[in-house]
């Protein structure tokens, strides 16, 4: 009887500036059983420093954060 805790991570680009959603479900597994699982979410914004990130959350946010989307959020920000 070997318990194992196994995080799953899934990704969604959100709003005018482009947020990344991670989601992470860990599952409780026994003996490679799912006995049990919770979720938990956090965002990121286009001002976030990704550089201890995992690479796909990296690749993500090279690929929707362009000089653009920084900058209207830069501006969004200020005006607050």
């Amino acid at each position: 009887m070997a318990l194992e805790k196994k995080p799953s991570f899934d990704y969604e680009i959100r709003g005018e500036f482009k947020h990344i959603q991670e989601r992470t479900k860990t599952s409780v597994l026994e003996d490679g059983k799912e006995l049990s699982y919770a979720y938990s979410r956090r965002v990121l914004s286009p001002d976030a420093d990704v550089s201890a990130e995992s690479d796909e959350v990296k690749a993500l946010a090279n690929a929707v954060w362009t000089d653009e989307v920084k900058a209207a959020y830069a501006a969004a920000q200020a005006a607050e």
